[in-house]
């Protein structure tokens, strides 16, 4: 299944991990030598579980009030099961010019740990060639959202479980708006419309972009009717079987796009260079009230974050569709090695991290949205709209790890492509190649 990434995928930083970097979940302490305060030494008959992420405690030896929000549910199975979870964690120093995803494939294929934080591709790869446990057995599983489940499942078996979801939006300077005399766009002609009217009163560039997050606009439009109201399983079934193409799925998003670009919208040459959260419309711009759009995830919202506390009245919308506003949701999950040396010990603490009183717990900690049907959580003012949506089952996914052809990564680069000067036919064709070498023509 990797292969049909090939170097495509192999430059990439997924999204979801990404935005957990900006969440300060990534560390950049130690390599595979860190540990926890607790883990026994040699000839100890404590029970462990080795854990490779990229992530770290920032002290070890810290109370479990300042550990981090995983941590603290990763105390909770440490307590309830009488363990130890061993951090082994990744870092760019550690393994060079290898990037997690790669170095996660190599150590699930090769068993070096048990429990693993695993990106949407990885999943997908790894799921696929059955080196990930069966997870549908734990009673923490009975709980998921219904897309969750799915996004997760390959081959009929879920190989992995989120303690959150990444929710995408568009974030809105109403003041802006409101000055324009605007209303916010549902679909987008609505959106082509606004952006035309903004450059018009003077905002040059309109819709602030980088490099990560265009795409979000081409999911929200291909897989709208996919996710809301469509037979998810029949669908992904002829993609898979090659029966539908991804092209016909996401060409109106392309072309959309490539409106934005051509009208001026968006500034492509600053976008394909640009990192998340800065340049031209981003980042001070947009705080500064110079920028009227601009593109994040969830927690940019949160306060004392990216977009925490503007000086003006922030909303977080979601993208245009036919179908309205649509929230784009991508996820990490958790995994256990099909072969790992302590799998029963890592499917048990598993249980613990990812059950309803232990999501409500990291949800609460971090603000966000909970894989769980159970859990809800409230949230900041501006996010009201996107949590509505969500909370209602109204979204799309933008990682679903039944999809033979991984999603995130592989648009977000031929995105990059649109923006270097490919045509949306050179991008179709792409999108094609990457289908038909996942079924093997």
């Amino acid at each position: 299944m990797i292969q049909q990434q090939g170097n495509l995928r192999r430059r990439i930083i997924s999204g979801a991990v990404a935005a957990f970097a900006a969440l300060a979940l990534v560390g950049c302490g130690g390599g595979e030598g860190t540990r926890n305060l607790a883990v026994h030494d040699e000839g100890d008959d404590g029970l462990v579980v080795n854990f490779f992420s990229p992530m770290e405690k920032a002290s070890p030896d810290a109370e479990n009030t300042a550990r981090t929000a995983s941590d603290q549910t990763i105390a909770m199975a440490e307590e309830a099961l009488g363990l130890t979870v061993a951090y082994r964690t990744y870092t760019a120093e550690d393994y060079q010019d290898k990037t997690y995803d790669e170095v996660c494939l190599d150590r699930v294929r090769s068993a070096k740990d048990d429990l693993y934080l695993l990106n949407a591709d990885a999943i997908v790869a790894l799921g696929a060639e059955g080196e990930l446990a069966d997870l549908s057995g734990l009673a923490c599983a009975q709980n998921l959202r219904e897309e969750v489940r799915a996004a997760n499942t390959v081959d009929g078996k879920l190989v992995a479980i989120p303690q959150e979801v990444v929710a995408y939006g568009l974030f809105v300077n109403k003041d802006i708006f409101k000055e324009c005399g605007l209303a916010l766009p549902n679909t987008p002609e609505e959106f082509l419309e606004v952006c035309r009217v903004l450059k018009e009163k003077g905002y040059e560039v309109p819709l602030g972009a980088n490099r990560w997050w265009l795409e979000t606009f081409v999911f929200a439009q291909a897989y709208a009717a996919l996710y809301n109201g469509g037979d998810v399983e029949a669908e992904v079934a002829a993609l898979n079987a090659g029966k539908a193409r991804y092209s016909d799925y996401m060409r109106p998003g392309f072309e959309f796009l490539k409106a934005l670009m051509d009208r001026g919208y968006i500034d492509a040459e600053n976008a394909l260079k640009s990192e998340a959260f800065e340049g031209i419309g981003e980042g001070d711009d947009f705080m500064a009230g110079e920028s009227p759009m601009a593109m994040a995830y969830w927690g940019a919202a949160n306060t004392d974050t990216a977009y925490g506390n503007p000086s003006f009245t922030m909303e977080v919308i979601g993208f245009p569709s036919e179908r309205g506003p649509m929230p784009v949701l991508s996820m990490t999950g958790y995994g256990v090695a099909s072969g790992a040396e302590h799998a029963d010990e890592a499917l048990a603490a598993m249980d613990v991290m990812l059950s309803d009183e232990a999501l409500q717990l990291y949800a609460e900690t971090n603000r966000v949205i909970s894989p769980s049907k159970n859990v809800a959580v409230d949230c900041v003012e501006p996010l009201r709209p996107l949590n509505d949506l969500v909370q209602a089952d109204t979204y799309v996914l933008a990682s679903n790890a039944a999809m033979d052809v991984e999603q995130w990564g592989n648009v977000c680069l031929i995105v990059r492509d649109l923006l270097a000067g490919a045509s949306v036919d050179e991008c179709m064709a792409k999108l094609d190649a990457l289908q038909d070498e996942a079924i093997g023509k």
